[in-house]
């Protein structure tokens, strides 16, 4: 998968979910690359999610509800995920 089929499935996951109302991400991938733990095919991928209900949640909360929609994409293509709720 390269980054422009990662993004878009990420967007169409998060975007189904009733709570969220927009997402914007960010392929940060560049940044790591000379890191020692850096692989071919995972990337770092930075989301910032606009949602009333999880900013009014614990972080751990919201974290986990994303790591949950986005189980087989870290598993498979995330090396790195950053989550900031707007």
């Amino acid at each position: 998968m390269n980054i422009n089929q990662l993004i878009e499935t990420i967007e169409k996951k998060i975007l189904s979910q009733d709570c969220i109302s927009n997402v914007y991400i960010e392929d940060k991938s560049f940044l790591h690359k000379n890191h020692k733990s850096n692989e071919d095919g995972k990337f770092h991928i930075v989301l910032l999610i606009e949602s009333h209900e999880l900013k009014n949640k614990s972080k751990l909360y919201s974290t986990r509800f994303i790591y949950k929609i986005l189980d087989d994409e870290l598993k498979k293509y995330i090396h790195s995920l950053q989550i900031k709720l707007i």
